[in-house]
């Protein structure tokens, strides 16, 4: 049976360090340039995706922190079977006899190593003589590996300095990093020597980003980069891409510009999204504007439309499940219908150039401010 450590009782919100953190290691240990572009960017907004997957780590540190707590009293849904269900398997893989000491969601600093350095780890523990670091991760698209794994090293090397969870590392003979990914689990067995050198890795990739000309590098490491659509170093590979004619590139330059092709895509969505936000919020981008995006037709009365097709056409062929669209109905009419038993709303808005014919989207709520902040 496990022993359990105590839980500390936070919220599992969790902050990160502005400095670097675990999930940030590998960009700042790769591209140093990178920590005072990113200070520059607006707040990275929750989407559904990370809500969710604070939900499920919420749910891990509440089963594995409780005494008693079942899994279907910290989750309902789909999720229990699919994720939470799965990752507790797999996490007896790494503790088959249910010996394992450990701390959940715990705050891991590196005290004056690295003032302002600190994370939160998903569970650290200790069987013998092997220290445990483990990291929950349920996203389905990037499967993440274990060795040389920058984020679970982080976690590590913190720890060690971690008054709450230095125990685990204390006499230890390796450091085994795990990352649960269900349905698959990743496993890689270090050594207290690699994590010590990890960390002076980092310090010196900390101090690097200090300096003013601290260096920047495309790489992998740029896949959650939020700095990426003002990298200069992303839109200097644009413009260069840009301006060097296809028909002259050999294989080898084309394999070379595939390899980039994630990082282009993502730094284009990125950029995309910064600039939608940016002409949302009112603020102008020069060059670009918000238009409605194309509108779908739907019956502005249906009974009125259902009304006006069944005089001219068989019931069986106007209904279906629910009445047929306009573009529909004027195909079986074989002409146009009244434009007054229609509407048409846009499913939204998209960013165009300025020289786009259609007319610019009104903001009404800011401009209902503006006017109003007039008047008082």
């Amino acid at each position: 049976m496990r022993v359990l450590q105590p839980c500390p009782t936070k919220s599992l919100k969790v902050k990160h360090s502005k400095i670097v953190g675990g999930s940030t290691a590998k960009r700042v240990m790769n591209c140093p340039g990178s920590v005072a572009l990113c200070a520059t960017m607006p707040p990275q907004a929750e989407n559904q995706y990370m809500a969710q997957g604070t939900m499920l780590h919420d749910a891990m540190a509440h089963i594995l922190g409780s005494d008693n707590m079942r899994p279907e009293d910290a989750i309902k849904g789909e999720l229990l079977d699919e994720k939470i269900r799965p990752a507790l398997d797999l996490l007896n893989e790494v503790d088959p006899d249910q010996t394992m000491e450990y701390e959940v969601e715990t705050e891991v600093s590196f005290g004056g190593f690295l003032p302002g350095v600190f994370g939160y780890t998903d569970l650290v523990g200790r069987i013998g003589q092997r220290a445990i670091v483990l990291d929950w991760k349920f996203g389905d698209g990037v499967m993440v590996e274990a060795e040389e794994n920058e984020q679970l090293m982080f976690y590590a090397a913190a720890a060690m300095r971690t008054a709450e969870t230095a125990w685990a590392f204390s006499g230890v003979d390796e450091v085994e990093l795990v990352i649960i990914q269900p349905p698959a689990i990743r496993r890689w067995v270090t050594t207290p020597a690699r994590i010590k050198q990890f960390e002076l890795d980092l310090k010196a990739a900390v101090k690097a980003s200090q300096s003013p000309d601290a260096a920047l590098k495309i790489g992998d490491h740029c896949r959650w980069c939020t700095a990426k659509p003002v990298c200069p170093q992303m839109t200097g590979a644009v413009d260069r891409a840009r301006d060097v004619a296809v028909k002259s590139l050999n294989a080898d330059t084309i394999g070379a510009y595939l390899t980039n092709a994630d990082i282009l895509e993502g730094w284009i969505t990125d950029l995309r999204a910064l600039a939608f936000d940016m002409l949302k919020g009112g603020r102008p981008v020069p060059g670009w504007k918000l238009v409605p995006k194309r509108g779908i037709r739907s019956w502005a009365n249906e009974d009125v439309a259902k009304a006006h097709l069944i005089s001219r056409l068989k019931e069986s062929e106007v209904m279906v499940t629910k009445i047929v669209s306009p573009a529909q109905a004027e195909k079986l009419l074989k002409s146009k219908v009244p434009e007054s038993l229609t509407v048409s709303i846009s499913s939204g808005s998209t960013i165009v150039p300025e020289s786009d014919p259609r007319p610019a989207v009104m903001l009404i709520g800011q401009q209902l401010t503006a006017a109003l902040t007039k008047l008082v």
